[in-house]
C-alpha cells in the first residue's frame, strides 16, 4: 500500500486589499506571515495610491509585490463603473502571476472567472454597520451593493470572517454561507514594551466623528472623570469641522510608533465600540499593557471573554463608571490589564498566517465545486 501523496502547498497569493481602511494593515501582516512560511504575496491595491508610508511599509515585507490601482471600491458611492472595469484588471493579474489561491478582501469580484481556488473574507459591510450603528436597514439606494455582495459570497470556494459575531452577520444580511470559517485577526507583538509603571490617563483611537467606534461617548463620559482622556485620531469629520470634544485631549492623527508608545504608558484603554466585527487597536494596546474598557458589542464579547470590562455603547454614565471604577481600584484594574495581555497572545499574526496557510493548502487539495453563481467571462 503506497503512502498518499502529501497535501499540495501554497506557494503563491493574489491578494486584493482596499489602501484606506484596515484592510491594508491586515493584509501587510498576513503577507509577513506567509512569507515566513515560504508562502510569495501579491498584493492588488484599490481605492487609492499608496502613500509614502505605505510603500515604506510594503517595502518591509520580504517578497512582497504591488499592484497598484485607483479603481474605486463596492462601498463607495456610485463605484460600479470602477468595480466593473478592476475585474479584467484582477483576471489578467492571475493569468499572468498564476497564484495557487486567490485570496479577495472585498466582495464584488467573488464572481468573477478565477483560474484559481479564492477564498473571501469578510471584514465588515455595508449593511451589518448600518443595522449596528443607525439600528435600521441600509436604505434603498445600496441595493445593488446588497446584490453584489451576495453574489460574490456565494460564489466564493471558501468564506472566512475575522470573527464567529461577523461571519453571522454576513449569514443573516446575504443568506446562508455553507463554506465558512471565522479566522481571527491578529498581530505580530514581538518588540511591544509595555512601560513598568502605568501613567495615570485614558487612552482611546479612532475617528472622533465616525459613529462606529463612538468615541462621542467617551467625550461626554470624560466629563468630571478623575484621569484625562487622550484620544489619538482625525477629529475633522469627512465635511471638516472639529467634532465637539472640550473634556479630552485630542491627540490628531499620530504615527503608528507614537501611538504605540501611548499604550505603553496608559493604564486604560476605552474602545466603546457601536461596531467592530474585530478590533485591531484594542488588541495592540492589551499586548502594550493596557486594561481595556469595551463596547459591550458580540464580537468584543467574542474576542475578549472575561478580560476586559465591557459597557453598553449608548451608555456615557455607565462608561464613566466603569472607568471610574478602574481608576479607584488598582489591584483589579492591574488584573485586568494582565488578563487582556494574557488573552492578546492568543492572537499573534503567525498563527493567523497558519491558519490561511492550512486553509489555501485545502482549498488547493479539494476545491469545492464551482458555484453556480461563479461567472463565465472576464467581466
Amino acid at each position: 500500500m503506497t503512502d498518499p501523496a502529501p497535501a499540495p502547498r501554497p506557494r503563491r497569493v493574489l491578494m486584493t486589499a482596499d489602501t484606506v481602511g484596515g484592510v491594508w494593515t491586515y493584509a501587510l501582516d498576513l503577507a509577513r506571515g506567509l512569507a515566513e512560511l515560504n508562502v510569495q504575496t501579491a498584493l492588488a491595491t484599490m481605492g487609492a495610491p499608496l502613500s509614502p508610508g505605505q510603500w515604506e511599509a510594503a517595502r518591509a515585507v520580504p517578497g512582497l509585490q504591488i499592484h497598484e490601482s485607483r479603481f474605486a471600491l463596492e462601498w463607495m458611492d456610485d463605484p460600479w463603473d470602477d468595480v466593473a472595469a478592476a475585474g479584467p484588471w484582477l483576471l489578467a493579474l492571475a493569468r499572468e502571476l498564476r497564484p495557487d489561491v486567490v485570496h479577495l478582501n472585498g466582495y464584488a469580484h467573488g464572481a468573477l472567472a478565477w483560474p484559481a481556488p479564492t477564498v473571501m473574507v469578510g471584514h465588515s459591510c455595508v449593511a451589518s454597520w448600518w443595522r449596528a450603528v443607525l439600528g435600521e436597514d441600509a436604505p434603498p439606494r445600496y441595493d445593488r451593493y446588497r446584490a453584489e455582495v451576495r453574489r460574490g459570497l456565494q460564489a466564493a470556494d471558501r468564506v472566512v470572517s475575522v470573527s464567529r459575531a461577523m461571519l453571522d452577520a454576513l449569514a443573516l444580511h446575504y443568506g446562508p454561507l455553507p463554506r465558512a470559517q471565522a479566522i481571527h485577526n491578529g498581530l505580530f507583538q514581538q518588540g511591544l514594551q509595555p512601560a513598568p509603571v502605568r501613567e495615570p490617563f485614558v487612552l482611546a483611537a479612532g475617528r472622533l466623528w465616525d459613529p462606529a467606534k463612538n468615541l462621542a461617548a467617551l467625550t461626554q463620559a470624560a466629563r468630571g472623570l478623575s484621569w484625562p482622556v487622550r484620544v489619538a485620531g482625525d477629529p475633522r469629520g469627512p465635511d471638516g469641522r472639529l467634532a465637539p470634544a472640550p473634556d479630552v485631549e485630542l491627540l490628531g492623527p499620530l504615527d503608528h510608533a507614537v501611538l504605540r508608545g501611548l499604550m505603553a504608558k496608559a493604564a486604560l484603554f476605552a474602545h466603546p465600540a457601536r461596531y467592530e466585527p474585530f478590533g485591531l487597536a484594542p488588541l495592540e494596546a492589551a499586548a502594550s499593557g493596557c486594561a481595556l474598557v469595551l463596547g459591550d458589542i458580540p464580537s468584543l464579547r467574542e474576542v475578549w471573554g472575561d478580560a476586559a470590562v465591557f459597557v453598553p455603547p449608548g451608555d456615557p454614565a455607565a462608561l464613566a463608571a466603569a472607568l471610574e471604577a478602574l481608576i479607584a481600584d488598582p489591584p483589579r484594574r492591574q488584573a485586568l490589564a494582565a488578563a487582556a495581555g494574557a488573552r492578546a497572545r492568543r492572537y499573534d499574526a503567525r498563527n493567523v498566517a497558519a491558519a490561511y496557510a492550512a486553509l489555501y493548502a485545502e482549498v488547493i487539495a479539494r476545491p469545492p465545486p464551482q458555484a453556480p453563481t461563479r461567472a463565465r467571462a472576464s467581466s
